[in-house]
C-alpha cells in the first residue's frame, strides 16, 4: 500500500513483473508475514519474475520447491528505502 501511494504521489510506475509482501512499521521497517510459499505460488501463476519479501522471511524460502522458486528473484529488504530501490528503475 505504501508503496502504491508512493507512486502516485512520484507519478512514477513501479517496476513491471513485481510483486511484495510484507508489513511496514511506522518506522519504515519491514516486518514478517505468514504464508510466503502460498504467495509464491500465486505470484508464479501471475508471471511475477520478482517478489520483494522481508528479510525476517528468508528462511521461509527454503519451504518452497525448487520448480515454483525457479525463474524468480526474490529480494529480502529490511527498510522501505530498499524496497523503494528495487521497485522504482532508475
Amino acid at each position: 500500500m505504501a508503496t502504491a501511494l508512493l507512486s502516485l504521489i512520484r507519478g512514477k510506475k513501479i517496476k513491471r513483473n513485481l510483486a511484495m509482501t510484507g508489513e511496514l512499521s511506522l518506522t519504515g521497517q519491514v516486518l514478517p508475514i505468514g504464508g510466503l510459499k502460498e504467495k509464491t505460488i500465486a505470484a508464479r501463476r501471475n508471471k511475477i519474475k520478482t517478489i520483494i519479501i522481508p528479510q525476517a522471511n528468508f528462511k521461509d524460502l527454503e519451504e518452497i520447491p525448487e520448480h515454483v522458486k525457479k525463474g524468480i528473484n526474490f529480494h529480502p529488504v529490511q527498510s522501505m528505502e530498499e524496497v523503494i530501490q528495487i521497485a522504482f528503475p532508475s
